[in-house]
C-alpha cells in the first residue's frame, strides 16, 4: 500500500480507545490522523497530539479521516445518532460500541465466522444514499471465546449450548487500582451481558444458531475472558474428530493477507489445566482462541473450557480486523 488509510478514534481517552492507539502505532495499513473524546477531554493533548470534540469537531475531523474507530462510552441513543452522522459525512464507521448492533441493515461482524455479511453494506448505502460512509459493528467480548470452538463444530448439528463466561475487570473498562473492590473478588452478575451472549450469536449464525443459556460472572483477572461451555449435539463425535474439526477449520481470511489475522485462528490444548488466562491470552499477540478440557459426560453432552483477550481481540483487535477486511474487500477507500 502506498498511501496509508486516515484513521480517527473517537473515545480515544478510554481503555478500549488507548488500546487502539497501541495497536495502530505500526500498523502497515492504517494511520492514526485524529484522537476524539467527549467535551471534557476536548483540547487537552495525548502524547503530543491535540483531543478533538467528537461532536462538535465533526466536520472537521471528517475531512481528515477515511475512517473512525468509535470506541465511544455513552448513551446509546447519542451514539448511534454521532455514528450515523460520521457515515452521512463520508466516513466508515468501524463500531465497538453496541448501540448498532441490533439495527437491521447494519452487520455485525467476527470476520472468521461471517464476512459475507458485509455485502448488507451495499443495501445500507444505498437506503441512506451514502456514498463512502458505512456502518459496522463487531459483536460482544463475552462471545470471542466460545462462539468460534462452537462455530468450528458445525458440522456435528450443536444444538444447545450452556455458556459461563469468567470475565476480567478491563471488560467493565477497569483495572484493580480504580476498582480495588475486586481484588479477591468475584461479581455473580454483569448488567446486560447475559442478554448479549445469548442473543448476539443468532444475528452472526443465523438459522444455524444453537439455543444459547448464559451465566455472566466478574472475576478478578485484569485480562481475559474465559468460558466455561456445556453443548449437546445432534450428531454424536468422538474426541478425535473435535480436534480434527478444529484443526481442519477453513478460516475465509487465510488468503486475504490482513495483518491483524492469527495465522491460526483456533488453538486447542489436550493438557487439562490450560488454557489458563495469564499464560494463554495473548495467543497470537492476542487475536488467537484457545481452548481445552474437551470431555463427554455420562449423558452425551460435551464441556470445554475457552479462552480469548478481551481488549485485543474482543476489542480494539477485533475491530480492527474489521476495519482490514473491509479495505481487502474493497468497501474502504482514500476519499
Amino acid at each position: 500500500m502506498d498511501k496509508k488509510i486516515k484513521v480517527g478514534i473517537l473515545g480515544a481517552t478510554g481503555m478500549v480507545g488507548q488500546k487502539f492507539i497501541t495497536l495502530l502505532q505500526s500498523h502497515p495499513w492504517f494511520e492514526i490522523a485524529v484522537l476524539a473524546a467527549s467535551s471534557r477531554s476536548a483540547g487537552k493533548l495525548y502524547k503530543g497530539t491535540k483531543i478533538l470534540s467528537v461532536e462538535e469537531n465533526l466536520e472537521e475531523i471528517a475531512e481528515k479521516v477515511d475512517l473512525v474507530f468509535s470506541a465511544i462510552d455513552a448513551e446509546k441513543e447519542w451514539v448511534k445518532k454521532i455514528e450515523e452522522k460520521y457515515a452521512t459525512a463520508g466516513v466508515a464507521v468501524v463500531s465497538n460500541n453496541s448501540a448498532h448492533r441490533w439495527t437491521k441493515d447494519v452487520p455485525m461482524i467476527m470476520p472468521e465466522i461471517n464476512a459475507h455479511h458485509l455485502s448488507l453494506i451495499d443495501e445500507q448505502r444505498k437506503s441512506r444514499s451514502w456514498a463512502t460512509g458505512l456502518i459496522i459493528v463487531k459483536p460482544n467480548c463475552s462471545l470471542q471465546s466460545y462462539l468460534p470452538v462452537v462455530h468450528a463444530l458445525r458440522e456435528f448439528e450443536p444444538k444447545f449450548v450452556s455458556v459461563t463466561t469468567l470475565q476480567a475487570i478491563s471488560g467493565a473498562g477497569k483495572t484493580f487500582d480504580s476498582w480495588p473492590e475486586m481484588i479477591d473478588n468475584c461479581i455473580p452478575f454483569i448488567g446486560g451481558e447475559e442478554e448479549k451472549t445469548e442473543k448476539e450469536p443468532q444475528k452472526i449464525l443465523g438459522s444455524a444458531c444453537p439455543i444459547i443459556s448464559a451465566t455472566c460472572i466478574r472475576v478478578s483477572v485484569s485480562d481475559g475472558h474465559m468460558a466455561s461451555v456445556a453443548i449437546q449435539f445432534g450428531k454424536k463425535p468422538n474426541i478425535k474428530a473435535i480436534y480434527e474439526a478444529i484443526d481442519n477449520f477453513q478460516n475465509p481470511l487465510k488468503e486475504l493477507g490482513l495483518p491483524s489475522a492469527p495465522e491460526k485462528f483456533i488453538k486447542y490444548f489436550v493438557e487439562n489445566d490450560r488454557p489458563q488466562t495469564k499464560l494463554d491470552r495473548n495467543y497470537a499477540n492476542g487475536m488467537g482462541i484457545t481452548c481445552g478440557r474437551f470431555r463427554e459426560t455420562a449423558n452425551g453432552e460435551w464441556r470445554f473450557v475457552a479462552l480469548s483477550h478481551n481488549t485485543v481481540r474482543g476489542a480494539a483487535g477485533g475491530s480492527i480486523l474489521n476495519a482490514e477486511l473491509l479495505y481487502k474487500k474493497g468497501f474502504l477507500k482514500h476519499r
